[in-house]
């Protein structure tokens, strides 16, 4: 049998490696965390505690374009950056550094050699001996470039949103112009007054209203609301405001005026995109001798006007089994009249009020209602057209982004008499 010593060449060595094996294994492991120094995806850069370079990785060398010697030992780290980097280097990095020990993820430009920039993000870190003492500040620099051309399209891609966006807000706005009257007719013997409230400035809303003058001195009013919002919904408002115009002219008869509507709107829509919406019509006729109005209106599925009194009392006008507009091919149509006298007006609104959230509650808010409108009328009453719409607009302003649809509001008030006209 052969013996070996166990010094020589090929003899085993602990686990069984031989001897140059280990060493061999050695330098490749040194080797390889010197080039990993070097060539990493990343800049390293270690300085003295005044910022003085004392070592420089290859890569960013590279990246920089300057030689070993140029900087190790002659250049500090600030050295390296921008002006406006420099000054925020001095006023709030290294300050903050030396407080913390750490700082991270900060983003800077330093200056190249050709005199190009390079947006670089950087963490620096103090390194203390064993006695707790700073000896020396170790700094990695991530190449920005790819992330600054992504925020910069980022930006670029949201201005571009942003002036979209700009772009419909203006296009709905003057589409939602278009389908209320650009102002309310006078009507002797009447006040009258009239509110839109947006709850989106990005949808058209589907609310619409509207009061013209008819044959034989009387007048015609509506309000209504499309199912929905957009320029689908637009498209139903812009028919159903024309088609109750041209009925009320044909015949003025308010159930005949929604009764055509009805159809229009039955015929139309009665595929798999069904629209409807609900309305309110009154046919206004001004009493002989001028002191009053006689007042037909007719809903189809339509929220109750509330007639504010001159005595200060105030209800609802009930219009009970008015069907939507539009769903079926003979809707039922409900109707109810009255005196609107001197001092009593007549308030129409549609459900974007009754809907909105309140801001008591602390889930969101609950539901306007009913009840909490008639209060509000009924501390209203006695009053105006004017001072009714007025008054709302303010209710929906403490209602805030509870508001979350559209609101048509309008009201017709008959002025008591003047002392002239008395006598």
């Amino acid at each position: 049998m052969c013996e070996t010593n166990g010094g020589e060449e090929g003899a085993p060595h602990g686990d069984g490696e031989p001897a140059d094996g280990q060493a061999q294994f050695s330098a490749l492991l040194e080797d390889s965390a010197e080039d990993l120094y070097e060539h990493a995806p990343c800049g390293y850069l270690s300085t003295e505690l005044d910022g003085r370079i004392a070592k420089v990785n290859a890569t960013l060398l590279d990246w920089l374009g300057h030689q070993r010697d140029e900087l190790v030992g002659r250049k500090h780290f600030s050295d390296l950056l921008t002006v406006g980097g420099r000054l925020y280097h001095e006023t709030h990095f290294a300050p903050l550094l030396r407080m913390q020990g750490e700082i991270s993820g900060i983003a800077l430009e330093m200056k190249a050699a050709d005199g190009s920039r390079l947006p670089v993000l950087v963490t620096s870190t103090v390194k203390t001996g064993s006695d707790g003492q700073p000896l020396l500040i170790r700094t990695t620099i991530f190449d920005a470039r790819d992330r600054r051309a992504y925020e910069t399209e980022l930006l670029r891609a949201r201005q571009e949103a942003d002036q979209e966006r700009d772009r419909l807000r203006t296009l709905a706005t003057t589409l939602q112009q278009t389908l209320l009257p650009p102002t309310l007719v006078n009507v002797p013997g009447l006040d009258v007054s009239a509110h839109y409230h947006l709850a989106s400035l990005d949808e058209v809303g589907g609310d619409f209203y509207d009061l013209f003058p008819l044959a034989g001195g009387t007048w015609g009013l509506f309000l209504g609301d499309v199912c929905g919002k957009g320029a689908a919904a637009a498209a139903v408002t812009s028919l159903a405001r024309y088609t109750l115009r041209a009925a009320a002219v044909y015949d003025p008869d308010p159930v005949a005026v929604l009764g055509n509507l009805n159809t229009v709107l039955n015929h139309e829509y009665n595929g798999t995109d069904p629209r409807f919406c609900t309305v309110v019509f009154g046919l206004l006729t001004p009493e002989p001798d001028r002191s009053g109005f006689h007042i037909i209106l007719s809903s189809g599925g339509h929220p109750p006007a509330v007639l504010m009194r001159a005595d200060g009392t105030a209800d609802f006008l009930h219009t009970p089994g008015g069907q939507l507009i539009g769903v079926l091919p003979d809707a039922h149509i409900a109707t109810t009249s009255l005196r609107l006298a001197p001092g009593d007006t007549l308030f129409l609104h549609t459900d974007g009020l009754t809907e909105a959230h309140t801001n008591d509650a602390a889930d969101g808010g609950d539901r306007y209602g009913d009840d909490a409108l008639l209060d509000f009328c009924r501390a209203l009453a006695p009053t105006t057209a004017s001072d009714t719409i007025s008054a709302v607009r303010d209710l929906l302003d403490t209602f805030g982004t509870g508001v979350e649809d559209d609101t048509a509001v309008l009201a017709i008030h008959v002025p008591r008499p003047t002392r002239e006209e008395q006598q």
